[in-house]
């Protein structure tokens, strides 16, 4: 699975991505925690599409960089734009009414975060995520 585009149109299709960022997050082999951030950054991220755009897609897809795959999460839509990117990055700033921590909380559950925005064109937000890095050390092991 290399990549699954989702559109985004009504409620339903937000538990439709979510599904699929948790099967992809499951195959790359994300623990519990780290899959639920990523089901928690499909959620807002499709929620600010309905609610800001009315409509658009969610991109989950299969990154590769060197030897460790991750898992990227693309919102793009043909909304009203984001007119200060930076003030919307704060924590309690909203233009719907919310508790306004949807773009700050995924900004802290990702590694990596990227957000563009033109007012009356639209935005892409990209957040990715990478496994932990695994140790062969741990209850019952010894390290020489």
């Amino acid at each position: 699975m290399e990549a699954v585009v989702c559109p985004i149109r009504r409620e339903v299709d937000v538990y439709v991505a979510m599904g699929r960022a948790r099967d992809m997050a499951t195959a790359l082999g994300f623990d519990d925690i780290d899959r639920t951030r990523i089901e928690i950054t499909v959620l807002e991220l499709t929620r600010n599409i309905l609610v800001h755009a009315g409509s658009g897609e969610l991109m989950i897809e299969r990154v590769i960089d060197g030897d460790r795959q991750g898992i990227a999460i693309e919102a793009r839509d043909q909304g009203p734009g984001i007119a200060d990117i930076a003030l919307a990055l704060r924590d309690g700033y909203s233009t719907a009414q919310t508790l306004g921590a949807g773009l700050p909380g995924v900004q802290r559950l990702m590694d990596d975060f990227h957000i563009e925005s033109t007012v009356g064109v639209g935005t892409r937000v990209r957040a990715v995520k990478w496994p932990k890095k695994r140790t062969n050390s741990g209850p019952g092991k010894v390290r020489r």
